[in-house]
C-alpha cells in the first residue's frame, strides 16, 4: 500500500509540475504591453484589455484542472488501496479454506439412528431425505472398518445388488444427493471426501461415528 501511494505521489507531483503556471498567459500580455509602447490608438488598447481577460479565464480554468486532477488523483488513490485490501483479504480467505480443507471437519461425535431416520452431527440434528440417510449410513460403516466405497460398491451395498449389475454413476448420484442434501457446500465437501479413483469416504474419526 505504501508504495502504491507513492507512485501515486510521485505521477501527481510529476503531473503538476509539468502544467504550465496558472499566470503565464498574464505574464505574456503584461510584456506585450511593456514592450509595445507604441500600441495607443483605441481599436490596439482594447485588443490588449481582450486578451488580458483571456488570460485571466485561462488562470481560472487552470486552476479548476488543477483541483479536478487533485480529486482524481485522491480517488485513484483510495480505489488502488481498496483492491489491494479485497486482494489481501482473499487471499488470506484462500488460505483458511485451505488449511480448513486439509484438517477437515472436527467431528466430535455422528450418530446415525436409522428407526427414527435422525442424524446428529455434533448435538446438530439433521434432516436428511430416505436415500440420503441410506447412504450416509452406508458410508459410515465403510468408515468404521476403513474402507473407501467406490460409487459401485456404494450402490451394492445399498440396494443389495451384487457389484456386477451395478454402475459407477448410481453411487456418484447418491454422493450428490447426500451433499445437496446437507446444504452447505464447503461442510459437504469436508465431510463426504472424494478420493481420486478409489471412491468416496468420511472425513472423520471412526470411534466418533454411532450407529442405533
Amino acid at each position: 500500500m505504501v508504495a502504491i501511494v507513492a507512485i501515486l505521489l510521485g505521477a501527481a507531483v510529476l503531473l503538476f509540475s509539468s502544467l504550465p503556471s496558472a499566470d503565464a498567459f498574464n505574464a505574456r500580455v503584461e510584456r506585450i504591453f511593456v514592450e509595445n509602447d507604441d500600441l495607443t490608438s483605441q481599436a490596439e488598447i482594447k485588443l490588449l484589455e481582450i486578451l488580458a481577460l483571456s488570460g485571466t479565464a485561462f488562470a481560472d480554468t487552470l486552476s479548476s484542472y488543477r483541483v479536478v486532477i487533485y480529486v482524481l488523483m485522491v480517488f485513484a488513490t483510495l480505489l488502488l488501496v481498496a483492491a489491494l485490501a479485497i486482494l489481501v483479504t482473499l487471499v488470506t480467505l484462500n488460505r483458511r479454506l485451505a488449511q480448513v480443507e486439509r484438517a477437515g471437519i472436527r467431528v466430535a461425535s455422528l450418530v446415525i439412528d436409522r428407526e427414527a431416520r435422525k442424524v446428529y452431527l455434533n448435538d446438530l440434528e439433521l434432516s436428511l431425505t430416505e436415500a440420503a440417510l441410506e447412504t450416509l449410513a452406508a458410508l459410515a460403516e465403510a468408515r468404521m472398518d476403513d474402507d473407501i466405497l467406490s460409487g459401485v460398491e456404494l450402490e451394492a451395498v445399498i440396494t443389495g445388488r451384487p457389484a456386477a449389475d451395478c454402475d459407477e454413476a448410481a453411487g456418484a448420484t447418491r454422493i450428490k444427493r447426500l451433499r445437496d442434501t446437507l446444504g452447505n457446500q464447503l461442510v459437504s465437501e469436508l465431510l463426504v471426501r472424494t478420493v481420486a479413483r478409489r471412491g468416496y469416504m468420511l472425513a472423520i474419526d471412526k470411534r466418533v461415528i454411532r450407529m442405533t
